[in-house]
């Protein structure tokens, strides 16, 4: 019972000094291993720089299409996105869709919107910056000379331009005081003004006769992004004022309604609230829709993206290319070491040291490959953004994509030749002339 009381052997202590030594030995052997290993390899690729460049270049042109893919992947969607943008971000378009309204005598209308509709968005739904009614009708417009057109006419509030975001070509839109007053003006879309008076500025100031009231055209415009006749605009489009028009119509109705909003996180959530204000003051069997672009940017970013992937997929299988001829070369390479690995393994070399070996050869003839593509990918699109007013998006990832896909080329088809120098009889090889 008093032995229990002992200290414990120094054996012990002793024991957990030798198992630090070890592992710190063994560290250091690795350490000493791997720096030999790169030693070994930066002597192999100088003994055979021309076979090793040949072998690089498929890597370098691999890896820079793989960077130079992604980016004109990149430059398309941001290309399209902003073509997109342009037809106004921020805009909500609210329609009319269905259902009628049933009036005192049982006879069913189109239960349209109104400017008290507007009115009340505008007063309830916060963040809305410009808005615009719109009334659509179809008249024989004079052009004069005896010239007579069916167009289509749409009155629009002085907003219109900015929530539609439209460009004017010549002349001026009509302002809040064309409107107040009912100034019989009219701003005419770019094909339409061509066709009759052969340019733009020829057309301002000239008259057109609506229903035999005259209108003098102060300017003529175009939207910023070519619709190809999927918006209201078509290419014989003319504009007035929505408080003029409505003496066309002999109605106060509205089919649709645009709102401008002060920011694009502001749309979605703007929409419906701007729907529940309009139901609110109709039927509950109307239908009215709140289309915005948000979606439809989203949806377009997700297209190229995945666009953009499989492009780039595409482009690496040109690596793969590059990898077979890694492998032929570090195979032949193999071949021609025959008595190197013999003597390396007669001097205590183990099959994991040679499989080390050519693995990192492998993998470092494909990395630097994969290195100097990677630079000149970059290099081309920072070259044109710099040197051009173009700006050409570069993404990081696209590199590191590249650098990693070198990498795990250079193991996979690396692996084949390691293994089949690891597997060499030393005594055969020491035979090898």
């Amino acid at each position: 019972m008093a032995t229990a009381n002992l200290p414990k052997p120094a054996s012990s202590h002793k024991g957990r000094i030798t198992s630090s030594f070890e592992r710190t030995l063994a560290s250091a052997r690795s350490t000493m291993m791997f720096s030999e290993v790169v030693k070994l390899a930066i002597d192999s690729f100088k003994a055979s720089k021309v076979r090793f460049v040949l072998t690089m270049i498929g890597m370098i042109i691999g890896s820079a299409s793989i960077i130079l893919v992604y980016t004109l992947g990149l430059t398309g969607k941001d290309y399209a996105l902003n073509l997109i943008s342009s037809i106004g971000p921020n805009m909500i378009e609210m329609q009319y869709n269905g259902g009628d309204r049933v009036g005192p005598d049982n006879t069913s209308t189109p239960d349209f919107m109104t400017r008290d509709d507007m009115a009340a968005v505008m007063e309830q739904v916060p963040g809305i910056i410009a808005s615009s009614p719109m009334l659509e009708f179809h008249d024989r417009v004079s052009m004069g000379g005896g010239i007579v057109k069916e167009t289509m006419l749409l009155g629009v509030s002085p907003q219109y331009k900015e929530v539609r975001n439209l460009a004017i070509l010549a002349g001026r839109f009509f302002d809040d005081q064309d409107a107040r007053s009912h100034t019989k003006v009219a701003v005419m879309v770019e094909p339409f003004a061509r066709a009759l008076f052969g340019s733009d500025r020829a057309a301002i100031g000239r008259s057109i006769t609506i229903s035999g009231i005259p209108f003098v055209i102060i300017g003529v415009f175009k939207e910023r992004v070519e619709t190809f006749g999927t918006s209201e605009i078509s290419e014989q489009t003319i504009l007035i004022p929505y408080e003029v028009a409505r003496y066309f119509t002999g109605t106060n109705t509205i089919k649709q309604i645009f709102f401008t909003m002060k920011d694009a996180s502001l749309v979605i959530p703007a929409s419906q609230e701007i729907l529940d204000v309009i139901k609110s003051r109709h039927r509950p069997t109307s239908v009215y829709i709140a289309f915005n672009l948000t979606q439809v940017l989203s949806v377009m970013a997700q297209i190229a993206t995945m666009l953009t992937i499989v492009l780039t997929l595409a482009a690496a299988i040109t690596l793969i290319v590059s990898g077979v001829g890694i492998m032929n070369s570090m195979l032949a390479n193999v071949q021609a070491r025959l008595r190197e690995i013999g003597i390396r393994k007669a001097l205590g070399a183990t099959s994991h040291e040679i499989r080390l070996q050519f693995l990192t050869e492998a993998v470092f003839l494909s990395l630097s490959g994969g290195l100097v593509g990677t630079l000149l990918g970059l290099a081309i699109p920072l070259s044109v953004s710099f040197l051009t007013p173009f700006k050409i998006p570069v993404s990081a990832w696209s590199a590191v994509v590249a650098l990693g896909t070198s990498v795990l080329v250079g193991v996979l088809f690396g692996t084949l030749p390691a293994n089949r120098a690891a597997r060499l009889d030393p005594v055969e090889t020491l035979k090898y002339e």
